[in-house]
């Protein structure tokens, strides 16, 4: 049976819109991936509002204070319209075409000089969440040829899949809990009241926990009280950087007494490999690292052994922890499987895909190494994870002359990539800096060349990154207002630069429907059904037979992989004042300045009498790479020694911070959290 949200009239609170200059569009969100449904008000070109579709299955109204700032985002005074190209030191408006015949020919000259690994793409969120769009950049990315690829996935997200491809065996296994039966959650690292989740959809997340809280434990693991904490049943504040000390000691117990005999027995290997590296985690061990009393980590223990399977959800607080969010993330499917939660009611499922239906055939089994190859020249000491070069690479990378000209793809790199400092000057040296933006920014201010695309009102859409979505479904937007300017198709603007350097990568005259119909062609529906239902939704089964029929093939889950087993013995405890990243209500990422969120500085009153630092004064964050002036915010509800600002601000940027060679050589990931800072008065500062 399928779930179809349809296209039946759509009414407002009072019943039937009565203005009949205004329309009322049915349509998605797209800035985050929690893509919930809104009703778009447009009256002309001018969009009016926004609100939250009653009718949608997921999200059922809600929205958030991003999601009800397109409208904004849509008129922002900043908003680019025109294509823009520097000439004489000044970026300027010109047209489509004399934008592209000059990118194209200094390109060409990069190329024809240096061959086409002298050029890098960066894979960006922007065009992460335009399905057509992304589908032009990887056929982009592959007409140049070039290794020199880069994505968020070394900035916040690399923990996840390495686990996964090292634990599983596939890279593309996503853990979604089964919310409906689970009766034990915890929250490490992540606080989906304001993220939506990390890299999961979780829609109107204060009712979501509150209504999972009358039949299960939630409990929430971080070094701050956080609004998802408030929800909570209990909370842990570990030191930043030591949630693998609490799991190394819950695994210990659990072996011992607890544990899924079965699971162990018939679908794992490693076990007694596992038993041995936990075993230095006790009681009293775990509680000295993580900075907790033994009754927390024993009540916790309790809680699970009388509750039974265990079901975790990480964030960032976790994955951008470099090599310490590698093994804690390691250790949290190593608790799940070990309690029997895995492809199992009340535990964990694996998306399917809607779009590449991994249910569909037999995935292979992959060995360790083959999620790695070689990296950046500039940098022997890395490699490339998954097809990616690491992030904190770029800078080096230019600085070498390996890399002459950057496409940056719907990315705002000075506010996601380390060491700031560093990075803009390479980027300022580049022969070719491109930039797809629909809102000006500092990145476009250093860029060579402009490319305004279509925002997400001005296109037609389907929901690409599906297998993130809390279900098996699909969803849909048709255009909700014509695209300003010379605004274009993101697809458009790519195949034009690709046709520039000779490649045809599709018909002159394709349009967006056709594109999108592209990029369904391995879907469970059509473009012409997921355009007439909206939303559409298939079931699944669990236990999935497409997993159980992989754990059949592959010996089942590895308990012990050697990297991280390895990893974990290398890891230090955190300074005595560290720096955490968080995530705040009205702004995502380098997107939403205009919105007003503040980068305020949050201490804990004893750290700020400490450093003389006084709430609501400017204050100075600093590392031996860089320094940062916020406010600050004496909040007793953050752990002592911890520091929280938030990420993605361009006027106190915490990326000048970062160092780009402090990283997980295996991965490639920078440490963007739990890393040692000092503080103290901007007065003090400047005198």
């Amino acid at each position: 049976m399928r779930i179809s949200l349809g296209q039946d009239p759509i009414t407002d609170e009072a019943g039937p819109m009565s203005n009949l200059e205004t329309q009322s569009i049915r349509s998605f969100c797209r800035i985050c991936t929690a893509i919930c449904g809104i009703v778009v008000d447009v009256a002309g070109d001018e969009v009016v509002r926004v609100r939250g579709d009653k009718d949608h299955p997921l999200s059922k109204g809600y929205t958030c204070p991003k999601g009800r700032a397109l409208p904004k985002m849509h008129h922002h005074p900043d908003r680019i319209e025109r294509p823009m190209m520097r000439v004489d030191g000044r970026l300027q408006p010109t047209t489509w075409e004399a934008c592209l015949d000059d990118l194209g020919g200094r390109l060409r000259t990069v190329i024809d000089r240096h061959g086409p690994e002298a050029i890098g793409v960066y894979f960006g969120s922007g065009l992460g969440m335009d399905a057509a769009g992304y589908k032009m950049m990887e056929a982009l990315y592959a007409a140049i040829g070039t290794s020199a690829k880069f994505s968020p996935l070394t900035i916040d997200g690399t923990a996840k899949a390495l686990v996964s491809h090292l634990v599983g065996g596939f890279p593309g296994f996503t853990t979604h809990i089964d919310y409906d039966r689970a009766k034990f959650v915890m929250y490490i690292g992540v606080n989906p009241v304001v993220s939506h989740g990390h890299n999961i959809a979780l829609s109107d997340p204060v009712t979501f926990i509150r209504e999972v809280r009358t039949r299960a434990e939630v409990w929430v693991l971080d070094p701050r009280v956080t609004e998802t904490a408030r929800l909570a049943t209990k909370h842990l504040a570990p030191r930043p950087g030591t949630d693998y000390a609490v799991l190394a000691f819950l695994v210990r117990e659990l072996l011992r007494e607890g544990a899924n005999q079965e699971v162990l027995e018939h679908r794992t290997v490693g076990r007694d490999e596992l038993a041995s590296v936990v075993e230095p985690f006790t009681l009293e061990h775990a509680a000295e690292v993580a900075g907790l009393a033994d009754e927390e980590l024993t009540s916790l223990l309790a809680a699970i052994r009388r509750s039974g399977p265990v079901t975790i959800h990480t964030g960032t607080g976790v994955t951008m922890g470099a090599a310490n969010g590698n093994v804690t993330s390691w250790l949290v499917w190593v608790l799940m499987i070990i309690t029997g939660a895995m492809n199992r009611p009340g535990g964990i499922w694996f998306h399917p895909g809607f779009n590449m239906q991994f249910d569909a055939f037999d995935l292979p089994v992959l060995p360790e190494e083959s999620a790695f190859g070689p990296g950046p020249p500039s940098r022997p000491e890395l490699q490339s994870f998954l097809g990616d070069w690491p992030c904190a690479a770029l800078a080096d990378e230019i600085g070498a002359g390996n890399i002459r000209a950057f496409l940056n793809l719907g990315g705002s790199i000075l506010t996601s990539f380390p060491d700031v400092n560093v990075l803009e000057p390479a980027l300022r040296s580049l022969d070719v800096l491109v930039t797809t933006e629909i809102i000006a920014n500092p990145t476009t201010d250093i860029s060579t060349h402009v490319l305004p695309t279509k925002d997400q009102l001005e296109r037609a859409d389907v929901s690409l990154w599906d297998f993130l979505m809390p279900r098996v479904a699909i969803q849909h937007t048709p255009a909700v207002v014509a695209p300003v300017g010379d605004r274009r198709s993101a697809w458009w603007v790519l195949a034009e630069i690709g046709r520039q350097l000779g490649h045809d990568l599709v018909d002159a005259d394709a349009t967006d429907q056709e594109m999108l119909t592209k990029a369904l062609a391995s879907a469970r529906c059509s473009y012409d059904e997921a355009a007439a239902a909206g939303y559409l939704e298939v079931p699944f089964e669990l236990p999935s037979p497409w997993v159980e029929r992989y754990l059949d093939q592959s010996g089942g889950w590895r308990l012990a992989p050697r990297m991280l087993v390895e990893q974990l013995g290398t890891l230090e405890p955190p300074a005595p004042l560290v720096m955490i990243p968080r995530r705040q209500p009205r702004k995502l990422n380098g997107a939403l300045d205009f919105l007003g969120e503040t980068a305020l500085v949050l201490l804990h009153p004893q750290d700020a009498s400490d450093a003389g630092v006084v709430d609501g004064d400017p204050v100075v964050v600093r590392t031996d790479r860089g320094q940062i002036t916020g406010t600050a915010k004496v909040d007793p509800l953050i752990r002592r020694g911890v520091v929280s600002i938030p990420h993605g601000h361009h006027d106190a940027n915490v990326n000048l911070l970062t160092d780009k060679d402090v990283v997980d050589t295996v991965t490639g990931m920078v440490r963007y959290s739990a890393f040692p800072i000092t503080v103290e008065p901007a007065e003090a500062s400047s005198s």
